[in-house]
C-alpha cells in the first residue's frame, strides 16, 4: 500500500491550491496548518526551493470519532495535502492515504475510520478530473 496518493495537473500553482481547499471543503475538511515550504527555507537557511505547500487538513467529526478510539492519534493528525511545483511547472498534488498511515496503531475502530477519511480525500482528487482508486486490502 502506498503512503499517498497523487495527481499531476497542468494549471498555476494557486490555482491548484484553491481548487484543492473547495474540494476539501466539499467534503467537510478545514485547513487548519499551512506551511509555506519555499518562504520557510529561504527565511531560515536562503537557500531557493520550488514552490511546495503543506496544508494540514481535518475533518472534525472523523477527528472527534478517531480521538474516542485512542487517545494518542493526535500524533498522526492532521491530514498533509502537500502542494508542489515540479521541474516540468506542473503541479502535483498528493494527500496522505489515512490507512496506511493508520498501519502502526493497531486499533480495528481507526482502520474503519480511516476507510471513510481515505474515500473522502479520494473524492478531493475529482476536482482534477480524475478519480484516483485505492484499493482497500
Amino acid at each position: 500500500m502506498n503512503y499517498y496518493f497523487n495527481k499531476t495537473v497542468k494549471m498555476s500553482f494557486e490555482d491548484a491550491e484553491i481548487k484543492v481547499i473547495e474540494a476539501l471543503k466539499s467534503e467537510g475538511f478545514g485547513v487548519l496548518t499551512e506551511i509555506d515550504v519555499q518562504a520557510t527555507l529561504k527565511k531560515k537557511l536562503d537557500v531557493d526551493f520550488r514552490r511546495y505547500k503543506i496544508l494540514g487538513a481535518c475533518n472534525p467529526p472523523f477527528a472527534y470519532k478517531a480521538l474516542q478510539a485512542e487517545d494518542k492519534i493526535g500524533l498522526l493528525l492532521p491530514c498533509n495535502i502537500v502542494i508542489q511545483e515540479k521541474s516540468d511547472k506542473t503541479i502535483e498534488v498528493a494527500a496522505i492515504n489515512p490507512l496506511a498511515s493508520m498501519e502502526v496503531v493497531v486499533n480495528e475502530k481507526l482502520t474503519e475510520i480511516a476507510k471513510e477519511v481515505q474515500s473522502k480525500l479520494n473524492n478531493v482528487t475529482w476536482v482534477f478530473g480524475i478519480y484516483i482508486q485505492l484499493i482497500i486490502v
